[in-house]
């Protein structure tokens, strides 16, 4: 057998910590935030349902044609915006945040305050 990674491990059990505080509803679906290291990907998911609302990423048509890399701040910015407007087209104005495991810091808050600036409470 291989080696376990301890960052994934780290990275997985605060993903189950959040997930157990975190709960999406049909008024109040959950927006829930992905980062690998060269795009953005944000949801968001009715969990009583068991579907997802809204789903939007870096690689986008709308966002994948303008120049520079996917994985950085700005990029993430533009997503949390373009999360946001998806969500007013799909009658969703409240949302509640899952950070995903991720610490909310760097491109994590990018996209979410972008979020809350283009219109979603949270």
């Amino acid at each position: 057998m291989g080696k376990t990674n301890p960052t994934k491990v780290a990275w997985a059990k605060r993903k189950v910590r959040v997930r157990k505080k975190v709960h999406g509803t049909p008024e109040r679906p959950r927006l829930t935030v992905f980062r690998s290291l060269n795009n953005m990907y944000a949801q968001v998911v009715d969990d009583e349902a068991g579907k997802t609302l809204v789903s939007i990423s870096s690689l986008a048509k709308e966002i994948r044609g303008e120049a520079g890399h996917k994985g950085n701040i700005a990029t993430a910015k533009k997503v949390g915006a373009a999360v946001a407007k998806a969500c007013q087209a799909a009658g969703v104005t409240k949302v509640v945040f899952d950070r995903n495991g991720y610490l909310y810091h760097g491109r994590v808050k990018a996209l979410a305050e972008a979020a809350r600036e283009a219109g979603l409470d949270f």
